[in-house]
């Protein structure tokens, strides 16, 4: 291993809105190799320096050829869709070395017997069956020393300049340590958290309530009820985050209560733009097939509506979202239900 990693090219592997942001704030302090599999956006990136709508640093330099990236950086940052993660991982993997350190920035789960078996046909989704991304990494390759990045990161503030913090969680202090040492910068401050698990579980979760959020707002309504939703959709988190071995510290703080405030509340956020059209009255395939980006919360809430029937859950706002996404139930009808719905106390989890 070499002796100083931050000296070495530091490695982002999604070219997308956040591994484009991500690779402009690690230019503050060190060179970049963005990994894409497609040569014609290698080869404009490396000729332009422009990409996604914003100027890329000169630090920044493009490749598809996955072993170079492997070769050349010790730490690398994984930035791809949940769906893709462990595809991607399976053809990472082999270029890896238990050396390397990587810390990923996907806020999703994994879940191959979902995938395999077809989303309708599963009904119930254990622990054993879903697997954060920082579990793909350890499954599909040698390395050991992960961390996640996790939020509140919404992509389009960070390409402005515009401030902002994030967390990197990991069980090890050299993971933590290196990660704010190549990210840190007067626009950016780093936070640690040695709950890996909570920190990646608040990141994935808090999607599914932006999008109930952004359908409040695409109805017209007001703040008093999207300010229900959040603080009930927290509730929810919390009782998913106990139930899968987090604590539920990790949900109040910047991974938590501060990522799912910025992403349920902003239209720069995609799963709280994907809630607004729904609102608006588009449907799903229209919504899915004209955003630029997956919004990660739509396939997250597939997940965690399996995982609730098994663990017999009570979580009406994400079973409600479930069903006017993928049920067609009426949206009035949904905000009729919750408004009425009989919760016993309104904090029970402390």
């Amino acid at each position: 291993m070499p002796e100083n990693t931050v000296e070495q090219p530091v490695g982002i592997i999604g070219a997308g809105s956040f591994g484009t942001a991500i690779a402009n704030l690690l230019a503050y302090n060190v060179d970049v190799l963005l990994y894409s599999r497609q040569a014609e956006l290698v080869q404009q990136i490396n000729s332009a320096h422009h990409h996604m709508g914003v100027t890329l640093s000169k630090r920044v330099r493009a490749t598809n050829d996955i072993a170079e990236l492997a070769s050349a950086c010790t730490l690398l940052f994984p930035v791809v869709p949940s769906d893709n993660f462990r595809n991607m991982m399976r053809t990472l993997g082999p270029h890896l070395r238990p050396y390397h350190i990587l810390i990923h920035g996907t806020k999703g789960f994994d879940a191959p017997e979902m995938t395999a078996n077809g989303t309708d046909s599963v009904t119930l989704l254990s622990r054993e069956q879903v697997s954060t991304m920082s579990e793909v990494i350890r499954q599909e390759s040698c390395v050991m020393r992960v961390g996640c990045l996790s939020g509140p990161n919404l992509a389009s503030e960070i390409m402005e300049g515009q401030p902002t913090a994030t967390v990197i969680g990991s069980h090890y202090d050299e993971v933590i340590s290196l990660g704010k040492k190549v990210l840190s910068s007067e626009h950016f401050h780093v936070f640690g958290t040695y709950d890996l698990l909570g920190a990646e579980l608040a990141g994935a979760l808090k999607n599914i309530i932006a999008i109930g959020s952004g359908m409040l707002k695409g109805k017209g309504l007001g703040k008093n009820i999207q300010a229900m939703l959040i603080t009930r959709g927290l509730t929810e988190m919390v009782y998913f985050g106990k139930t899968l071995g987090s604590d539920s510290s990790a949900f109040f703080g910047t991974a938590g209560i501060g990522d799912l405030v910025a992403t349920a509340t902003s239209k720069n956020s995609r799963n709280f733009t994907f809630g607004y059209r729904l609102g608006q009255g588009e449907d799903i395939e229209e919504i899915e097939s004209t955003m630029p980006e997956l919004a990660e919360g739509v396939r997250t809430l597939r997940i965690a509506v399996q995982l609730a029937k098994h663990y017999k859950l009570r979580v009406p706002i994400t079973d409600m979202l479930h069903k006017i996404v993928f049920e067609g139930f009426d949206i009035d009808r949904a905000i009729h239900f919750l408004i009425t719905y009989p919760y016993d106390v309104d904090v029970d989890f402390i």
